[in-house]
């Protein structure tokens, strides 16, 4: 089987990542010459984008499996959504049962603020366990909050599954959080990797550095559990 990948902003023109269908068939053409055939494109759901709509990113993702059939991309789509913890709209959704999960799953991708503390971390993880939702916190080793390590751990232990952006093993979002992430690495804190692409330049280039940075550090076996199995786990509705 291929490569998974649980976060991404591969539709077009709805949020920052793909600015048309153009950079979508590209950045899709990329995964797939490195190996991916699962996709979950995440469109951020915020206020300032076009994706905070259901409606626009669902009609976008249908748009998009036709199309990358007709130009030859044999690569699966499922719905996502990256939601930011700190949203109004997300937390409605989280009163109302309405929130944008992991192709239909429980688990729910969720952004944590860049900068500033998160006091209110465990709690929030634990409301959300209490309806049945496990979140996945994206890039944990670019936000603040997960700077000291014993706090990503603490998020695990209570409940919350962390995800590797694969790029900050190369470097790409400084060398904070590039020390950051090769420290949760090794202490097997992620539960999956990801590549968060937003655009076709150097796509293939700088993903394919990166997955071998992670094959480096980790080997093929933890290359295999992060970007195949436990994605795979995660979309059929499976624990971890």
């Amino acid at each position: 089987m291929g490569l998974v990948d649980l976060h991404l902003h591969l539709l077009p023109a709805v949020d920052d990542g793909a600015k048309s269908l153009d950079d979508s068939i590209e950045m899709a053409r990329a995964l797939v010459l490195l190996g991916f055939d699962t996709l979950a494109p995440s469109p951020h759901h915020r206020a300032e984008y076009p994706s905070l709509s259901r409606e626009r990113c669902s009609t976008a993702l249908a748009s998009l499996r036709t199309t990358l059939k007709e130009v030859g991309l044999t690569v699966a789509l499922h719905p996502n959504a990256e939601n930011f913890f700190l949203e109004d709209a997300f937390q409605a959704d989280l009163v109302g049962g309405t929130v944008r999960t992991v192709a239909g799953s429980r688990v729910v991708l969720i952004e944590a603020p860049y900068h500033g503390p998160m006091p209110g971390l465990l709690d929030a993880i634990f409301r959300m366990k209490l309806k049945g939702l496990t979140p996945l916190i994206a890039h944990p080793e670019r936000c603040m909050e997960f700077e000291k390590v014993e706090r990503a751990r603490s998020a695990v232990d209570a409940g919350a599954l962390l995800q590797l952006d694969v790029g900050a093993l190369i470097g790409r979002y400084g060398k904070t959080a590039q020390k950051v992430a090769s420290k949760l690495l090794a202490d097997g804190l992620y539960a999956v990797a990801a590549t968060d692409l937003h655009s076709p330049v150097k796509a293939g280039e700088w993903v394919g550095e990166s997955l071998q940075a992670l094959r480096k550090a980790a080997g093929d076996k933890g290359l295999t559990q992060l970007f195949d199995t436990t994605p795979r786990k995660l979309l059929a509705g499976e624990g971890v």
